[in-house]
């Protein structure tokens, strides 16, 4: 992976920018948390939308999970839960050469439900990435040993809440159980220790949607090691609410930015803080990374209504066991089997997409160091 380094014209803080090489694969549907601001990778809840046709599909229904694109975003398939079999590795061995991908990051629903995802770990390393995951943590205490042995390498740990009261807040209703969030809560806890214990390396994502989550994240910054990574992530649904709650945690943290991490080719990026403390957070944002030409005339393609940006490649299993790519959560519609993706001109697009922008980006940070290969 190419790595240029070069500094805010601004700012002056130190900036690092790297090459997007991710492929992200959806590995289950299924999850036992019902967060209110879930995108659920753009796909229907399978739960919910058995037996009706694209047109009738909801994004919210008895399950109590939700899809918040779903109304939207033209989602023609159901997901299906993956198989490590010859088929994964070949596609992924398609996959890794037509778009230069190495690193494969699982993600659902909840991963660990699978109940083969050790297996589905070891295909993706025989394939020839770096595999990680991003978890809730309900059910790693028993399925991350088995996963550290196969080649897991990272665990992003999603968390909600310290108390059973702040992680009901952002469940469905129906679900907000102060006994059903605090057996949630003890499990997530778990499967941290179980991750460190195996040897795999674990982050905290924390989603902060506005500033009634700022006292949690002052408490998960006390509860839990400085050895784990800690990142603040907006909210998709809550918009710039969101982002001004992060701005509001961290002037109470009296966090300084010492640092940015850019990926040319995605939207996601961050910015390293420093606590007073020492410990260091980061804070994960999205800049406007548009496709070229296929997001050229999108209706959501205008200042506010484009949420995530070209976040990156996405793999997709659908009930017929085919393999659909995706490169949006608010455009599913554009979805395509793998073959008919890797003879495109959207293959094409996202190489070009990088190599552009890693150039301009350089540019603009007076970046240098290894180049492109």
């Amino acid at each position: 992976m190419p790595l240029l380094y070069g500094a805010h014209p601004r700012s002056g803080l130190p900036v690092r920018l790297s090459v997007d090489r991710t492929l992200r694969l959806k590995v289950i549907d299924a999850c036992g948390m019902t967060c209110t601001f879930c995108h659920n990778e753009g796909t229907p809840v399978v739960a919910d939308n058995l037996g009706r046709p694209p047109a009738e599909m909801t994004g919210a229904g008895r399950s109590g999970r939700v899809s918040i694109y779903l109304g939207t975003n033209g989602a023609r398939f159901l997901p299906a839960t993956v198989v490590p079999d010859d088929s994964l590795f070949e596609t992924l061995r398609l996959l890794r050469d037509a778009l230069r991908v190495d690193e494969l990051h699982l993600t659902g629903g909840e991963p660990t439900l699978h109940p083969k995802l050790a297996e589905v770990v070891a295909v993706g390393a025989r394939a020839g990435y770096r595999v990680c995951a991003t978890s809730n943590g309900e059910n790693g205490a028993r399925a991350l040993p088995a996963c550290g042995e196969a080649g897991l390498e990272r665990v992003n740990f999603s968390i909600f809440g310290t108390t059973a009261a702040e992680l009901a807040q952002v469940q469905h209703g129906r679900y907000a159980n102060p006994q059903r969030a605090e057996r949630k809560i003890r499990a997530l806890q778990d499967a941290i220790q179980v991750a460190i214990a195996h040897g795999i390396a674990a982050s905290a994502n924390i989603v902060v949607p506005n500033s009634n989550h700022v006292p949690r994240v002052h408490r998960l910054l006390t509860e839990y090691s400085p050895s784990i990574s800690v990142r603040l992530l907006n909210s998709l649904d809550d918009g710039e609410e969101s982002v001004e709650a992060i701005h509001q945690l961290l002037s109470e943290l009296r966090a300084i930015p010492i640092g940015i991490s850019m990926t040319a080719g995605a939207s996601g990026w961050r910015t390293a803080y420093r606590l007073p403390s020492g410990r260091v957070v980061y804070s994960k944002q999205i800049r406007p990374v548009r496709l070229p030409d296929t997001c050229v005339g999108c209706q959501f393609n205008t200042g506010t209504d484009c949420e995530e940006g070209y976040y990156g490649v996405r793999l997709y299993r659908d009930r017929d066991g085919t393999y659909q790519v995706g490169v949006c959560i608010q455009r599913m519609d554009l979805c395509l089997p793998v073959q008919e993706f890797i003879e495109s001109d959207l293959r094409q697009e996202i190489l070009s997409l990088r190599e552009t922008e890693l150039r301009k980006l350089a540019v603009k940070y007076g970046a240098e160091g290894e180049g492109w290969g």
